[in-house]
């Protein structure tokens, strides 16, 4: 796979993880901050680490298996690792300038 083929996947991946919402925010998850890192690999398998905005987040089962399929949804993608990770811990600097407006942080 090449650097622009990966690059190319990367933005799918985005594209597709801005559709997961946690049922009780209206934002989604990637404008929320909540993914970390997505690394695509030469054989287009996908590692991702991403957080909740709790630890104990009641949806973090929905919202797992929401990305897990969409990401696989994306023909491209050989296989999905998703690491769940909580540091750096979640805050609400990690929000896009667009998530901030629509929650009225701005």
């Amino acid at each position: 796979m090449t650097q622009e083929e990966k690059t190319k996947l990367e933005s799918d991946i985005v594209d597709v993880l801005k559709t997961v919402y946690d049922p009780e925010i209206p934002v989604n998850i990637y404008d929320l901050g909540m993914v970390y890192r997505i690394e695509v690999d030469d054989d287009s398998s996908v590692d991702m680490d991403m957080t909740f905005t709790a630890p104990s987040c009641p949806a973090a089962d929905f919202i797992l298996e929401d990305v897990r399929t969409k990401i696989e949804s994306l023909h491209e993608v050989k296989s999905v690792n998703i690491n769940l990770v909580f540091e750096p811990a979640w805050d609400q600097s990690m929000m896009s300038e667009e998530a901030r407006v629509e929650l009225g942080f701005e």
